[in-house]
């Protein structure tokens, strides 16, 4: 990548840690920077999901106070993420990278759709929780326990809105404090991204220049994120993740 390349994907990284760290949907950001430098799909995924570990991890310190008080829920929710995620890295390396060029366009407009609706769901959990409708088990019960570990699958294939999704079920099956709830959803992701980095780096075909630049711009972007980003008019974000999603979507069938 020449230098202004690398100062592209080192921005998407920043935007991408401080995006996730918020709500999550950064990988719409950071994959289609990568496949406009000329990385193949898989390949790019891979290194993406790789550069962005350290973000998540910079993410679950800027709230780490919101995550008090909650060792047993992480570990009830972490294991079926743990379990998703390996699933899901699984069989990316395993079915056809012509299947994952078909199949992430689908995942991409699906990611976008949730973006897009996000504040409608959060306003319908909110409505629930003031109408004493939420009277689910402490951690959720069997039912988002099943939930999580399907959204790790999906967040170990691909994983773009794998934190508005978490954050949605959260909001449902779970009595609890939104942001105390942002801070189990950024563990979450966080437990699914670095297991399957850590199967990607074993066995699949790696970028690392690209995974640096997006590592080191996640962590500043991260902290960032559980600072300031709260205060970013959520409309606007939104609406760059959709623009940026729908220039992957079209790169890709395009391809």
């Amino acid at each position: 990548m020449t230098w202004l390349q690398q100062l592209a994907v080192f921005a998407a990284g920043i935007a991408a840690g401080g995006i996730n760290t918020i709500v999550g949907s950064g990988t719409l950001i950071t994959f289609p920077a990568l496949l406009a430098f000329g990385l193949p799909p898989v390949t790019a995924n891979v290194s993406n999901t790789i550069g962005l570990v350290p973000g998540s991890v910079s993410g679950v310190i800027g709230y780490r106070r919101e995550l008090q008080g909650q060792r047993s829920r992480l570990l009830q929710l972490g294991t079926a993420s743990l379990l998703g995620g390996i699933t899901g890295a699984i069989l990316l390396l395993t079915m056809p990278a012509e299947a994952f060029k078909a199949i992430v366009p689908v995942l991409i407009i699906a990611a976008l759709v949730l973006v897009v609706v996000q504040p409608r769901l959060a306003a319908w959990v909110r409505k629930r929780r003031e109408g004493g409708e939420s009277s689910a088990p402490e951690h959720g019960g069997p039912i988002l326990l099943i939930a999580v570990f399907a959204t790790g699958i999906y967040g170990g294939y691909f994983g773009a809105a794998q934190g508005v999704l978490l954050l949605g079920l959260l909001g449902v099956f779970v009595h609890e404090d939104i942001q105390r709830l942002n801070g189990v959803k950024n563990v979450l992701a966080l437990i699914v991204n670095a297991v399957s980095a850590l199967i990607f780096i074993v066995v699949a075909e790696v970028d690392w220049q690209a995974v640096a630049l997006i590592a080191v711009g996640s962590i500043i972007g991260g902290q960032l994120g559980a600072k300031v980003g709260r205060k970013l008019p959520p409309n606007v974000l939104r609406g760059v993740i959709v623009v940026v999603g729908t220039i992957a979507v079209v790169r890709l069938l395009t391809s």
